[in-house]
């Protein structure tokens, strides 16, 4: 009886540290995202003042200024390629956490008798 009670509450305590750990890490992927998200909007901001001074220059016909140009959208519109994938897989992990979490509360609510049921 001793026994079956301690490893009831060494695991609840490992439990419980799997769920703060979960839960830090989760916060962390979010600070991640909501920064990933303003770098997104601001990256696509200067694809699109690139892409308006490059138009500006074909009005103009200036031939120098439109080569320039062109290789200046194309790094930006790499660079925002780049913030978006990284953006998105931000956003999966966030997701695949969740789910780890939510799983891992089934899982426990299930080996303690609960239904799920209110």
């Amino acid at each position: 009886m001793g026994s079956d009670l301690r490893r009831r509450t060494a695991g609840s305590a490992v439990h419980t540290a799997e769920f703060i750990v979960s839960s830090a890490r989760l916060a962390e992927l979010h600070e991640c995202s909501v920064l990933l998200r303003r770098t997104r909007m601001r990256a696509e901001e200067i694809v699109d003042e690139a892409r308006a001074l490059l138009a500006g220059a074909e009005r103009l016909g200036d031939a120098d200024r439109i080569l320039s140009l062109r290789v200046q959208v194309e790094q930006a519109r790499q660079a925002y390629s780049k913030v978006l994938t990284a953006y998105v897989t931000i956003c999966r992990r966030i997701t695949e956490e969740r789910q780890a979490i939510l799983q891992a509360q089934m899982e426990r609510d299930r080996r303690a008798g609960l239904s799920g049921v209110a």
